[in-house]
């Protein structure tokens, strides 16, 4: 440990720790910014993001898997993220396949089931460990938004108007179908590993994701924002959904990234 405290790693996160949050907020933009410059010059095929924000995605969900297979706990989970998670899953397997039916409908099959085999392990296996008085964030409060929204702010180039609709609505509610679960970390104070490593790379996947759409707007030079001023607020909202979900997960990447560097198992975070 001693070893770990005094390297460069270690000194650095210590440094920034010392930072004002004014020097913090310019220091993650920046490495944002630098990230997607990377991503700009070195990802040719802009699909590839999705199918790489999927695979993230189903790692993290992989860590679930083996830590309720292997500690028999499901203790620290969200059981309402899940099932948000299974609901967008559903509906973007059915657009999917309806619109396009490629490797993002055989990925998004795939994600679904081992959700549903998670949300079945909460539900009845491991019940006995479930926090349910910690996990008791409203799921209504992110669909019925998300629903109204989608009513009024979907796509335009898809003929089915049921399939528009449904295909908005699973781009918002995956966008704070992860809030009961930082909500139910948030009051436990303390993350186990493999909780951790889940939501981290929900943070790693939809950063993906928001690069996707960056990269997309810079690349046109704006043309998918200036599309506001003709009506079509579709691509603007999506941006901002992919967005605000980027920035949800960020505070705890944060947490994650200096935990794992200082050799810590368990990750504490800061009081609300």
């Amino acid at each position: 440990m001693g070893r770990r405290r005094g390297s460069p790693v270690y000194r650095s996160l210590a440094w920034v720790r010392r930072q004002s949050m004014k020097v913090k907020i310019f220091m993650a933009v920046t490495a944002m910014l630098c990230s997607l410059v990377a991503l700009k010059l070195f990802v040719k095929n802009r699909n590839h993001f999705y199918v790489a924000s999927e695979s993230v995605h189903a790692s993290g969900i992989l860590a679930l898997i083996y830590k309720l297979t292997t500690q028999k706990t499901c203790s620290g989970l969200s059981l309402k993220t899940q099932l948000l998670t299974a609901t967008f899953l559903a509906v973007r397997l059915y657009c999917s396949y309806a619109i396009e039916g490629d490797i993002h409908t055989l990925l998004d099959f795939a994600t679904l089931i081992s959700t549903l085999w998670v949300i079945y392990m909460i539900r009845f296996k491991l019940r006995s460990t479930y926090i349910a008085e910690l996990d008791n964030m409203a799921v209504y409060y992110m669909i019925i938004p998300s629903a109204i929204l989608a009513i009024f702010v979907h796509p335009l180039g898809i003929k089915s108007h049921i399939s528009r609709i449904l295909w908005a609505f699973c781009v918002y509610l995956e966008s704070v179908s992860v809030l009961p679960q930082l909500r139910l970390m948030q009051k436990a104070k303390i993350v186990e590993p493999f909780t951790g490593h889940y939501v981290f790379a929900l943070g790693v996947a939809r950063f993906l994701g928001f690069a996707h759409w960056t990269i997309q707007v810079y690349e046109t030079r704006g043309a998918y924002l200036f599309l506001i001023g003709s009506g079509y607020f579709w691509l603007p909202a999506v941006l901002l959904a992919e967005l605000v979900q980027t920035f949800i997960l960020a505070d705890f990447s944060y947490y994650y990234v200096k935990s794992v560097m200082s050799g810590r198992l368990l990750m504490s975070l800061p009081p609300v």
